[in-house]
């Protein structure tokens, strides 16, 4: 990663920390050279313990502000990259603020463009779907994605693009604090591993996503296949593969 980079996200940090009234933090133990993303070793099972240094977790209401602020002082007028002059408006994503389970895409389509939520098209109704057969409700989750402008014609976002948009995700989740993160896709599994691994090989491991803004909290993630994908190669083999995972 690089100093620009960095940067930029300790500036994004500071200003959530700034939201809830923190003047100082303590020293921890996490090395300047540790990346926000781990290499995509799989673990057999995943690993719920946080990190020892980790910074306590925000109660419900104080989750909700910083993320209400996030969305409406910066992500809705955020100009960041060239995305922001095509779209209609932003997705900043949703969900219950206390999830145990975080969906990420890697940007939104033409629906979400227009409504200015996350996954709301056919792939939307296909997650939808996998959510209550797994008894749960959509309201139970939390569902983002990696840019929050639609990439037009839905294209795969551009590295400068996810660079200038990806602080936000980070904050999302340090902010929430998932139990376990689902990526779905490559763009998005590749982005969260730091891989360029394919989906096909890394999905139906677990693997690990180190949070460093949460003073290195460790979250299983487990990639699969996109449900737009799926709706493409509808095939009972990768039915059976996305269930599984």
């Amino acid at each position: 990663m690089d100093t620009a980079r960095r940067v930029r996200i300790l500036r994004q940090h500071l200003q959530t920390e700034a939201l809830l009234g923190v003047d100082a933090v303590p020293r921890g133990t996490t090395t300047p050279a540790a990346a926000v993303a781990v290499e995509p070793s799989p673990t057999p099972t995943p690993q719920f313990a946080p990190a020892s240094d980790a910074a306590p977790e925000l109660d419900r209401g104080t989750k909700l502000k910083v993320l209400q602020a996030m969305d409406n002082d910066e992500v809705k007028g955020c100009t960041r990259c060239v995305l922001c002059e095509s779209r209609t408006q932003t997705v900043f994503g949703e969900g219950d603020c206390d999830a145990d389970l975080l969906f990420i895409g890697e940007g939104p389509g033409q629906t979400e463009d227009e409504l200015g939520r996350p996954f709301v098209g056919r792939a939307g109704d296909l997650l939808n779907k996998q959510i209550e057969a797994m008894k749960l409700t959509r309201e139970q989750v939390f569902i983002a994605n990696i840019v929050k402008c639609r990439p037009p014609q839905n294209r795969t976002p551009a590295p400068d693009e996810v660079d200038a948009c990806s602080d936000y995700l980070r904050r999302q989740i340090a902010t929430i604090r998932p139990k376990v993160i689902v990526t779905l896709g490559g763009p998005a599994t590749k982005f969260m591993l730091d891989t360029n691994t394919g989906i096909t090989k890394l999905r139906g491991v677990w693997h690990q996503y180190t949070d460093l803004l949460s003073g290195g909290l460790t979250i299983p993630v487990m990639p699969t296949f996109h449900p737009a994908y799926l709706l493409r190669a509808y095939t009972p083999d990768n039915r059976r593969k996305v269930w599984s995972d």
